[in-house]
């Protein structure tokens, strides 16, 4: 992979991110967790001040902490987050509800969390507010941890908000505005977030393209027939493809040059290509590709959580569909 700027120079976030996801094509059990909290501290959470002393304790106690921090919202639609209830008494606000599907949820020491503050705004997206929630806060729990098919190695698991008093100093941002502090980020999440399917995509040429040369059928490797070929072929121009859209977006991005439909487009590229090129390599493999000897069927349950965690593909469309109308004013 080459790199996107000289050693020497200092690399922007998203080049940063990129990397963390691409360089170890995901042989890690790890690989979800930490770049999953990374983006909450790039895209969630407003620039600190240099000072310590003039930072809040709220943010102070995310760069003391042992864990990462998390955000606690997993789709697109934000209206999803009605489940939140916010009570201003003195100075806390009280949080009651829940949300499932949280990565990271439970090993976290600090959350952002959004709650519904004005639950009689006219659109529902509108009057949520953004706050920092501490795992020790009266009310606060986690549900059991999820036994997905993939990502076995991120821990998923449901938020529970009990009469949940949050220190009103723990507001992110201003009340009713926390879909500002939101969106600010979700552009960078999607474009961060389809290195994920690139890094297992390489992962799986690099097992599927070995096998071929190495496995043989009547006296010949399988790599030299033609359909092992057409495969091979297949899987090495959508990787690249993946790939150049991917680090395109992300140089465009390091330049203040933000598309949504781009940010969404890359990721939905990527997951969708993902899935069908481990499935590719799993047919390369034949009958040890349907067995646990082999990674590529971990691949393959990887691959598939990205079309559908942190807005799914059909999202993802709606998104494009809306931003393109949008260019010829068209509002959808």
């Amino acid at each position: 992979m080459p790199p996107l700027q000289t050693k020497a120079e200092p690399k922007p976030p998203s080049s940063q991110l990129i990397e963390k996801r691409l360089i170890p094509p995901l042989q890690t059990k790890a690989e979800l967790k930490l770049p999953a909290s990374q983006l909450i501290e790039k895209s969630s959470i407003p620039p600190l001040p240099t000072k310590a002393e003039l930072k809040p304790p709220s943010l102070q106690s995310i760069e003391k902490s042992l864990e990462p921090p998390l955000l606690r919202t997993q789709e697109s639609n934000l209206s999803s987050i009605q489940s939140q209830e916010k009570e201003p008494i003195r100075d806390y606000y009280v949080l009651n509800g829940s949300k499932f599907w949280i990565t990271n949820g439970p090993d976290a020491d600090v959350l952002v969390v959004y709650a519904k503050t004005a639950p009689n705004s006219e659109k529902p997206q509108h009057g949520i507010s953004a706050f920092i929630v501490e795992k020790d806060m009266e009310g606060f729990s986690t549900g059991k941890k999820l036994d997905k098919m993939g990502m076995r190695g991120s821990n998923t698991s449901e938020l529970i908000f009990e009469d949940c008093k949050v220190p009103a100093k723990n507001l992110l941002g201003k009340e009713n505005r926390g879909v500002y502090v939101l969106m600010s980020g979700l552009d960078f999440e999607r474009l961060v977030l389809a290195a994920g399917p690139v890094g297992l995509m390489q992962a799986c040429c690099d097992i599927a393209f070995e096998y071929a040369h190495a496995r043989k059928q009547f006296d010949k490797p399988i790599g030299t027939y033609q359909l092992i070929q057409a495969k091979m072929a297949d899987m090495y121009t959508t990787l690249n493809a993946c790939r150049s859209y991917l680090y395109t977006t992300a140089k465009a991005v390091d330049k203040n040059i933000i598309s949504n439909k781009d940010c969404a487009g890359v990721i939905l590229y990527c997951a969708e290509k993902a899935t069908q090129l481990c499935l590719d390599g799993i047919q390369i493999l034949g009958g040890n590709g349907y067995i646990n000897d082999y990674p590529t069927s971990r691949l393959l349950r990887d691959a598939k959580l990205y079309e559908i965690g942190a807005g799914t593909s059909e999202v993802r469309r709606l998104l494009i569909g809306r931003s393109l109308n949008a260019e010829y004013g068209i509002k959808s």
